[in-house]
């Protein structure tokens, strides 16, 4: 494909840098001052299952104490074999999700062919550096990275810090406010030979638990039919738990919770 401008290579990013910088956000300018409170994605989670990789967030984003968003998505599909899951600031987290999206797909249509996983979770890393200075002031990404990958043939993971920092993980990660507690959930429940309904019955519990300790973590939310997003990844294939599935669940922590069982 003949490429018109003075950039040649397979980079939508540095696409627009080189040839249309009047296109690229600004990651500076516009930034909240200091002390406002801006809307944050909360707990995700990701952990890899006998078939590929599982991705799940909540739906609550918070504005300081105030509720933002009760139904914020926080897990994209950046191809049909990859997943990012936000937390943090959600305006650039969403933001950077979608860029992540296009810029994947501009790869594989001028080299003809995809990226490889681990690729993809590179050119992650180099857009959250990029970030530095907009994390700085306060607008930190956060993410996970997950997919499947047909080289290998198994799901693999990724967590980062601010700086762009990767790093692989073997099992799970789970990240945002109520972290902590949905990692000790699957601390005790996890396995990589769950199949895809144990791994789903998993990251639900998971959440729920991070809900039931975590005030900045939405859970499922019967009342309002606000369920968390569960997806997985698999050969050659993305696929979202129904939300009848995941309310089945909720509703089986629930009856644990009311006999007194552990939930």
């Amino acid at each position: 494909m003949l490429l018109r401008g003075n950039y040649q290579g397979s980079s939508f990013s540095e696409l627009l840098r080189v040839d249309y910088p009047q296109l690229v956000p600004d990651a500076v300018s516009g930034l909240p001052e200091s002390g406002l409170a801006f809307p944050h994605g909360t707990t995700v989670l990701a952990f890899r299952y006998a078939e590929g990789v599982l991705v799940a967030g909540d739906r609550l984003a918070t504005e300081g104490h105030r509720v933002a968003s009760r139904a914020i998505e926080k897990v994209f599909e950046t191809d049909a074999y990859s997943l990012m899951a936000i937390s943090g600031a959600a305006g650039p987290c969403i933001e950077m999700a979608r860029i992540l999206s296009v810029e994947l797909e501009h790869y594989e249509k001028i080299e003809g062919e995809a990226l490889e996983l681990e690729g993809k979770a590179n050119k992650l890393a180099q857009m959250i550096r990029q970030n530095l200075p907009a994390a700085m002031q306060g607008l930190v990404v956060v993410p996970l990275f997950a997919g499947y990958d047909p080289r290998r043939r198994v799901g693999r993971l990724w967590k980062y810090d601010i700086t762009g920092g990767r790093y692989e993980e073997t099992d799970y990660e789970a990240t945002g406010s109520g972290g902590l507690y949905a990692r000790e959930s699957l601390k005790t429940e996890w396995s990589g030979t769950l199949t895809r309904d144990e791994a789903v019955a998993t990251a639900v519990r998971a959440l729920s638990r991070a809900a039931d300790e975590d005030r900045a973590t939405g859970g499922v939310d019967l009342e309002r039919r606000i369920f968390p997003i569960v997806k997985l990844a698999s050969d050659g294939r993305i696929s979202q738990a129904p939300e009848d599935e995941i309310e089945g669940i909720y509703r089986e922590v629930l009856a644990q919770r009311s006999a007194g069982g552990a939930s």
